[in-house]
């Protein structure tokens, strides 16, 4: 079989491209690109979109899968990537880890996240330290898994007699009597501070994310990246938490995002529905060059059988390159 040679011209244009890089020193470019046969640079590639193993529970009482059958389900979705939420694993030994991780490698799958809940907002020193301990073996838990950003919250001050009641007053709720939010502060970077020497040692970047308390405004999310300043203390974009100004805050924070999760409602919200044109959220985290994750956190009444295929179909419309 005769192998098909190269256009004359193309050699010519070719060579040409060649000898002006040697004497420019420019990149050097192929002689099919320089003929016109292809791109002379690969374009920009789509976010990969992963799945949270929360949008196949959402806190329901029928619906608390195993984080393999998550995977599973993930995996004949469409998903490139799942992030795990570690209140819905139900082991935490190293075999349970190991079998999540060879679960997602025989399905081609990322485990690109691990969400925890954590609260420093605390005025007792040994509820901090109880939570910087928790933090850190969350951490361990990631790397065990290849695991490589992890969010994290600013925790919240407590005052609401539910997390119901905190929804229905959008996340807000009053300090805890005697004391400042200039001390909350103070307390989330040092529980912060705390936790990095392991999320370095470990290479898991820590994602804080915009997740009520101290941390539901951009600013505040902002305010405590800026008092860290480590390169291992970075953000986690939550599109569903932001219930003011949401596309000023979506642009605020989107720099110093290394996770984004992506909310949508079919069915109706479980607390709130919100409105987000994800076309327009694409453009913002494209702006500042975001190549990350997108993850989707599916939190609506529909099934997820039939939810999160669609909600994976529009964010793949909406991210791709």
């Amino acid at each position: 079989m005769s192998v098909p040679q190269p256009s004359r011209r193309a050699v010519l244009l070719g060579g040409a491209a060649l000898a002006a890089a040697g004497a420019t020193g420019a990149r050097r470019v192929s002689p099919l690109a320089a003929a016109g046969e292809e791109p002379a640079s690969p374009g920009r590639r789509a976010n990969p979109i992963a799945v949270s193993t929360y949008s196949y529970w959402r806190f329901r009482e029928d619906s608390k899968l195993a984080i393999t059958d998550c995977i599973d389900l993930a995996a004949d979705a469409g998903f490139d990537a799942v992030e795990v939420l570690h209140i819905q694993m139900q082991d935490t030994s190293n075999a349970a880890l190991q079998t999540i991780k060879q679960r997602a490698f025989r399905h081609g799958l990322s485990l690109c996240g691990l969400s925890t809940h954590q609260s420093f907002l605390s005025p007792d020193p040994a509820i901090r330290q109880q939570n910087v301990d928790h933090t850190i073996a969350c951490i361990e838990l990631a790397y065990a898994m290849g695991i490589p950003t992890m969010r994290v919250n600013t925790g919240r001050w407590g005052t609401s007699k539910s997390f119901d009641d905190l929804m229905a007053n959008k996340g807000i709720e009053p300090r805890l009597e005697g004391y400042t939010d200039d001390e909350g502060f103070a307390w989330v970077q040092e529980g912060l501070e705390k936790c990095l020497p392991t999320a370095e040692k470990c290479g898991v970047v820590l994602g804080l994310e915009n997740h009520w308390g101290l941390g539901r405004t951009a600013a505040g999310v902002l305010r405590c990246l800026k008092a860290v300043d480590s390169p291992w203390l970075k953000a986690t974009l939550d599109t569903g938490n932001f219930l003011e100004d949401q596309y000023a805050q979506y642009q605020a924070l989107a720099p110093e995002a290394v996770f984004v999760q992506a909310k949508t409602y079919y069915g109706g919200g479980t607390w709130y529905t919100l409105e987000i044109d994800y076309d327009r959220v694409a453009k913002i985290l494209r702006d500042v060059d975001y190549r990350g994750y997108i993850s989707l956190e599916f939190e609506g009444g529909e099934a997820h059988a039939t939810a999160i295929p669609k909600s994976l179909a529009m964010l793949r419309n909406a991210f791709a390159a």
